[in-house]
């Protein structure tokens, strides 16, 4: 993960996410990237997203594009 200290990043949970364990965590903060991580993992492997690509995702999430669970 170029640019990104895993290790200092604050990542953060949504608000809508549940106590069970099945979330993601994103770590926000760098003007460029967006890493995202499995937060049963938090030392496992991120996946970063650019952060245009990550507020479409997050755009089309909200419009209900992806349907329900």
């Amino acid at each position: 993960m170029a640019g990104i200290d895993r290790t200092i990043s604050h990542w953060r949970r949504s608000t809508y996410s549940q106590q069970g364990g099945n979330c993601v965590e994103v770590a926000l903060g760098s003007s460029d990237l967006v890493p995202v991580r499995d937060s049963k993992d938090p030392s496992g492997p991120a996946l970063v997203f650019p952060v245009d690509g990550w507020r479409s995702f997050v755009t089309a999430l909200q419009a209900g594009e992806f349907g329900e669970g």
